[in-house]
């Protein structure tokens, strides 16, 4: 029995020096951050108005159709890097599965072109 406990013994300090680690990294910002904000840090940030308002107020659709085009070359990079790299494995059927994937993409980039969301007056 205390060899089958020495074997555990250094999984068991491990496992107390990461919870020591983890309790002072959580509790260090209660310590040592500021406690009062300043007006940049309560200002709007990337919504557009300010974050002590009524939470069911109307703001402009333009951040929705951000949104989707974040989403449209988020989809492009994701799916496109793991093609790239399998590209001569992929054959034919896999270069114009793609193909579509861009088309459809290049369709949402064309609405959102027309909506005017990349234009901010």
């Amino acid at each position: 029995m205390p060899g089958l406990l020495d074997q555990y013994l250094a999984l068991v300090i491990f496992m107390a020096v990461a919870a020591v680690i983890s309790g002072a990294l959580m509790l260090a910002p209660f310590l040592l951050a500021p406690k009062a904000p300043d007006a940049e840090k309560l200002s709007a940030y990337e919504c557009g108005f300010n974050a002590f308002d009524d939470a069911r107020m109307k703001f402009d659709v333009r951040f929705y159709l951000v949104s989707l085009l974040f989403i449209i070359f988020d989809l492009e990079v994701a799916f496109l890097f793991p093609w790239a790299v399998a590209f001569h494995d992929a054959g034919t059927f896999g270069f114009w599965s793609v193909m579509i994937f861009l088309a459809v993409l290049t369709v949402g980039f064309i609405y959102e072109w027309r909506k005017g969301a990349l234009e901010w007056d």
